[in-house]
């Protein structure tokens, strides 16, 4: 789409800038990365009142100019780097209205780079709610800049706000906050004078950053160096001083135009609700409470939505089956694509319901809470605190979770926390594990209020984050380093969560899983299919040729006889070889052949397993006969035994194997990305392969 201007957001974390965001986008956005590095990018349009499309760029919270992150440096280069195609027209600071001491540092650093500015004053009603006294009129006044008091959340200043954008100034008009060449009044010089440049706090922000900003060409950034030697600049007490001269220049505006009650001996809410929420032992029963019932929602609420997908997939292959021609064409869509997304899909509910409770979570600021406490786990067992944002975000996915261990600055804490993540229950293992859990755990309660199947699952999620810390620990004494680590984290205020936020999270989450699955599900149901359908030599040539001696010497029912012979053309595929190629390194652990074949294919992405059973039991099946995986599955039984193929023994222990194993390419990828080296990949690939192996091994044999 193209726009007419381009805006970026700028704000310190929990300000509600991702929230004006999407108010300001709503589903027309998305993401993508920052050029050149991993950090996530997302941009929306939004329609101005004067017709004009606009272009939004939510850029990292960060709380000042001075990187501490890749994520923090990525706002410098952006607005800074006129050449960048990022690089914006106009920048909409949203400040904290009940905070502004804090979030006006980083205000006076942006508009000291003159470019043009609107401040977004969010969480306007809460300030009012505190008494807290603005004068707007006042406050934009002193600063030059258009200020818009709003409430992101209730959705209210936002036309005033798009107005304001309309109308904008295309030239820089606030004033200077602060002198900045008494800094460094000779350097500064020299740099604006061999770079030609006008605004002296660039020059001041090349001199502290030159060594990590790629717009600048090498030859620059070591004439750079050249300079900061001659002068004597030591970047650190340029820093203390500017940033003295930034808070005397807040504390005069603040003293001029707002008012603050003194409220010093009044308990907020929030410290109120903390002293329970965050108490060092109910704190921990309350957050496992809060689990339990999320996972007994999950099967709770999401059974009668699935029973209809399940259903209606039922049905769609029933009717194609019975109106297309008969051929390889018709079974590759019906048994292949078709049956290889159903056993997905249906569990759409179940993600859905998994990300509402996840961003209910963080938008109440609960999430921030239990960062909280964990922390005081993880640094016994030689973590630092930041790696618990990484770890809780694993619940979700993996692949962002390692990108935002960029936060950390510990390399041995960053190469723990990326090693174990994947180690944490992500949303592809949900699949996965209902089905397996509602094929042997039965569908009851336990003292009234407890469904049997959603303890279960509960008790698989609690393993997770079991196993992430012990294996914490182990590598806390294998890897190396004298760093030490901080960890400094905000808690925001319990609100309400915002219930559009919490549906536009659902449809993205599902839209996002389903395409992303989808892809992968498809290609490998097709490759499947083709392996399973056709074999080596003329196999299946000889096989149509048995059962046909067999029927002329003996009536089989036709039913019988077709199963008999789809069961042995499948063995004899190349599927069929493939499987019974690796089955006896698994055969220890309850798997057989068909298990075989999903756990090679799911290494591309968990979730591929269950599309995989569908496409296989499909292709095993009975074409006249079409039944949801699970019934399927549920049904299957040992041709040796005549015993059920998944029973108890065999269905933990290949949860055990999903819970440990690293079957999932996107994050072995973005290990790879992010260690720039093949040796973390590979090392957390094989201490995840033998975690999974041995645990699967003493799951099936003790439960046996």
């Amino acid at each position: 789409m193209k726009a007419d201007i381009r805006i970026a957001l700028v704000g310190n974390p929990n300000t509600g800038k991702s929230t004006l965001f999407n108010v300001l986008t709503g589903l027309n956005q998305k993401i993508g990365n920052f050029p050149g590095v991993t950090v996530d990018k997302k941009v929306g349009y939004a329609e101005l009142p004067d017709g004009r499309t606009a272009e939004v760029i939510d850029l990292p919270g960060t709380y000042s100019l001075y990187p501490k992150s890749q994520d923090e440096s990525i706002v410098f280069s952006v607005l800074a780097d006129r050449s960048n195609e990022l690089n914006p027209d106009l920048v909409i600071v949203v400040l904290d209205a009940t905070n502004l001491k804090r979030n006006l540092l980083l205000y006076t650093q942006v508009a000291d780079l003159k470019i043009p500015v609107v401040v977004a004053l969010n969480m306007i009603d809460m300030a009012k709610k505190s008494n807290i006294d603005i004068d707007i009129d006042g406050f934009a006044q002193k600063l030059g800049v258009p200020v818009i008091p709003i409430s992101a959340r209730k959705l209210e200043g936002i036309d005033q706000l798009k107005q304001t954008i309309s109308f904008a100034n295309k030239i820089a008009l606030q004033q200077d906050s602060i002198e900045i060449e008494p800094i460094a009044p000779t350097l500064i010089a020299q740099i604006k004078q061999e770079l030609k440049l006008e605004n002296s706090y660039f020059a001041l922000q090349l001199a502290h950053q030159h060594e990590t900003l790629k717009f600048l060409t090498p030859a620059e950034s070591d004439r750079i160096e050249v300079l900061e030697k001659e002068h004597s600049f030591h970047s650190q007490k340029a820093q203390a001083t500017e940033t003295i001269a930034r808070y005397n220049f807040i504390n005069d505006l603040l003293y001029d135009t707002v008012k603050v009650p003194v409220t010093a001996e009044d308990e907020t809410l929030s410290n109120r609700i903390d002293k329970i929420l965050t108490h060092k032992v109910f704190g921990f029963i309350i957050f496992i409470a809060i689990l339990l019932f999320i996972f007994q929602s999950i099967f709770a609420w999401s059974a009668y939505p699935m029973e209809l997908i399940s259903n209606g997939f039922v049905w769609v292959q029933g009717l194609l089956h019975n109106h297309l021609p008969n051929g390889p064409l018709t079974n590759l869509l019906v048994d292949g694509v078709i049956a290889g997304l159903s056993g997905v899909m249906v569990f759409i509910p179940q993600i859905a319901i998994l990300f509402a409770f996840i961003s209910i979570l963080e938008d109440t600021g609960y999430m921030s809470r239990v960062t909280f406490m964990m922390d005081k786990i993880m640094r016994k067992v030689g973590l630092n605190g930041k790696s618990v944002v990484p770890l809780i975000g694993g619940f979700a996915c993996a692949v962002p979770s390692i990108m935002s261990t960029r936060t950390i600055e510990n390399w041995k804490d960053r190469m723990i926390t990326i090693l174990v993540t994947p180690l944490i229950t992500c949303s592809a293992r949900l699949p996965v594990y209902t089905l397996l859990i509602s094929l042997v755990v039965p569908n009851k309660n336990v003292w009234w209020i407890f469904n049997m199947q959603g303890l279960a699952l509960t008790a698989m999620y609690m393993l997770s984050l079991v196993s992430a810390v012990v294996v914490a620990w182990v590598f806390k004494y294998i890897l190396r380093s004298r760093e030490r680590g901080y960890f400094i984290m905000e808690l925001p205020v319990y609100r309400t969560p915002r219930w559009n936020n919490v549906l536009l999270t659902m449809y993205d989450r599902s839209k996002t899983f389903v395409l992303q699955a989808g892809k992968v599900i498809i290609a490998v149901s097709i490759i499947l299919w083709v392996l399973a359908s056709y074999g080596p030599g003329k196999r299946f040539d000889n096989i149509d040729n048995k059962y046909k001696q067999i029927q002329a010497t003996q009536k089989i029912p036709a039913d019988s006889l077709n199963r008999m012979i789809a069961t042995e053309k499948l063995e004899n595929s190349y599927a069929g070889m493939l499987g019974h190629g690796i089955e006896p390194a698994i055969r220890p652990l309850g798997f057989d052949w068909k298990i075989g074949i999903a756990l090679v294919t799911s290494f591309a992405a968990r979730e591929v397993f269950v599309g995989t059973m569908a496409t296989i039991y499909s292709v095993n099946g009975d074409g006249d006969n079409i039944q949801s995986v699970q019934e399927k599955m549920r049904k299957a039984t040992d041709p040796q035994t005549g015993q059920p193929v998944f029973t108890l023994a065999v269905a933990m222990s290949l949860m055990m194997f999903y819970a440990f194993a690293m079957q999932c390419a996107s994050t072995v990828a973005v290990v790879y990305r992010e260690t720039k080296n093949w040796k973390w990949p590979a090392i957390q690939f094989g201490y995840m392969t033998v975690l999974a192996y041995v645990a699967s091994f003493i799951t099936y044999h003790w439960l046996k």
